[in-house]
């Protein structure tokens, strides 16, 4: 359907080559879109391109550490370069440490403040940056459109990841204070919205979630219990969502946090 097309849309994407970011990068390629994907290890950016174009998609790649600016301010030059203009940047980059976790064995007194920093850096300044830096992109035509991401920690603080809950709150005001921003100094032609995942078993959380063997942790029995839909999600879970967002079916959204999470955020445990 036309409505929800992103066919020959310039889509920049960062954090592309994680588990969610490679399925999402992929399918916009298999929608049509021509992907340009930052990231800052050479074989996983060669591997998810060369992938996509044989299949017969439009990707390309640039090295990039989007929490070093001059990294961002060279890929975005390079980008301008080859395309002359994007249309949409989608924010994946970000992550978590475990020396920013407290165990249930440990206190605030045990978090390492280098690595709440780090974390800070990752997804905050890592989505700071290319927003920055690739917006001049979008503005010679007047319309762009940012997609960040969020979680279910931003507005529900949880237990442990004191450092990642703290960056994607900040991810939530940044979101809106884009939303904004654009609007009015650039025209309603451009949006911001960002994307609340809810638990996915991703290679940051799957120690989190499951035992070697399988297995729930209490965490994650914990959170299957307050998951009305009773199961983490699925990569493709985050697709339509995604696409209605890079869409025109969504041009009057912005300023938004969706939540995609099996209604955990709607479940007071009661």
């Amino acid at each position: 359907m036309k409505l929800f097309s992103v066919k020959n849309k310039k889509i920049v994407l960062t954090g592309a080559t994680g588990v969610l970011g490679e399925s999402i990068t992929k399918h916009l390629s298999k929608e049509g879109a021509q992907v340009i994907v930052l990231g800052r290890t050479a074989s996983k950016i060669e591997k998810l391109v060369g992938e996509i174009r044989n299949s017969g998609g439009k990707a390309d790649g640039f090295l990039a550490d989007v929490t070093m600016e001059n990294h961002v301010i060279n890929a975005a030059e390079q980008i301008k370069k080859r395309y002359g203009n994007i249309d949409i940047l989608i924010n994946m980059a970000g992550g978590n440490m475990p020396e920013a976790v407290v165990t249930p064995h440990q206190t605030i007194e045990d978090l390492s403040a280098e690595a709440m920093k780090k974390v800070m850096e990752l997804n905050y300044m890592g989505t700071f940056l290319p927003t920055k830096h690739l917006l001049p992109l979008m503005l010679p035509k007047e319309a762009g459109n940012i997609i960040n991401i969020s979680s279910m920690a931003a507005s529900r603080p949880m237990t442990r990841v004191a450092g990642y809950a703290s960056a994607k709150a900040a991810i939530d005001n940044l979101t809106k204070w884009l939303a904004v921003e654009l609007n009015q100094k650039y025209g309603p032609g451009f949006r911001v919205n960002a994307l609340a995942p809810g638990f996915f078993l991703t290679e940051q959380n799957r120690t989190l979630l499951t035992e070697n063997d399988g297995n729930l942790t209490q965490r994650g029995q914990q959170i299957i219990s307050h998951t009305p839909m009773r199961r983490f999600g699925e990569p493709e879970d985050l697709l339509g969502t995604l696409q209605w967002l890079c869409s025109d079916a969504s041009k009057f959204v912005t300023g938004t946090v969706v939540a995609v999470d099996g209604g955990f955020s709607a479940y007071s445990g009661v």
